[in-house]
């Protein structure tokens, strides 16, 4: 699994000029300004990598797997990501190389 943090170390070292500071304040500037969009209703598009919309999913009657016992869901947004092209195609050669399976 990467992290944030990872991501940060990773972009920091493939850009030598820019410090580990400002890697880090561009990552968490980028993730808040898509979050804030998505808090608003926004649509954010990336370009080849995909897009992240907000989806409504109503109140439901759902139950416990344990007990079997009636649930209560209550209505909400969740957010949802469509794969772009380029990523799709890439995770799909990855998967044949790395023997990625379900």
């Amino acid at each position: 699994m990467k992290t944030r943090l990872d991501l940060i170390n990773s972009i920091a070292k493939k850009q030598p000029l820019l410090s580990h500071a400002d890697v880090d304040a561009a990552v968490k500037s980028i993730l808040a300004f898509m979050a804030d969009g998505l808090a608003r209703g926004e649509r954010i598009e990336v370009r080849g990598f995909g897009n992240f919309t907000l989806r409504y999913h109503r109140a439901i009657t759902g139950r416990n797997p344990k007990t079997g016992e009636k649930v209560f869901i209550k209505e909400r947004h969740v957010v949802h990501f469509k794969t772009g092209g380029d990523l799709m195609k890439r995770v799909i050669e990855s998967a044949s190389i790395y023997k990625i399976k379900d």
